[in-house]
């Protein structure tokens, strides 16, 4: 795998070989980077808490059976990466 720089400054271009250590350094920071936006993803698109509370309190299983499915749709739709 090459990487490569450019310098805006004098428009060269250099490429360079990377390491095994750098190659994998750079798939790591890839991998997190994957497992952070999955999760940002759905803390977005997850229905409040409090819909989920207000059901309980109120006895109301339809409600809490819609947040449960409001839920799961969202894990369907951003599925945890492996």
């Amino acid at each position: 795998m090459l990487k490569v720089i450019h310098d805006i400054s004098t428009g060269e271009t250099t490429q360079i070989d990377l390491t095994q250590e750098e190659i994998n350094e750079l798939q790591n920071r890839e991998d997190q980077y994957v497992k952070i936006a999955y999760r940002d993803k759905r803390r977005n698109e997850y229905p409040s808490f409090t819909d989920y509370l207000d059901g309980i309190v109120k006895g109301d299983a339809a409600q809490v059976q819609s947040y449960i499915d409001a839920c799961l749709a969202v894990k369907a739709k951003y599925p945890k990466p492996l």
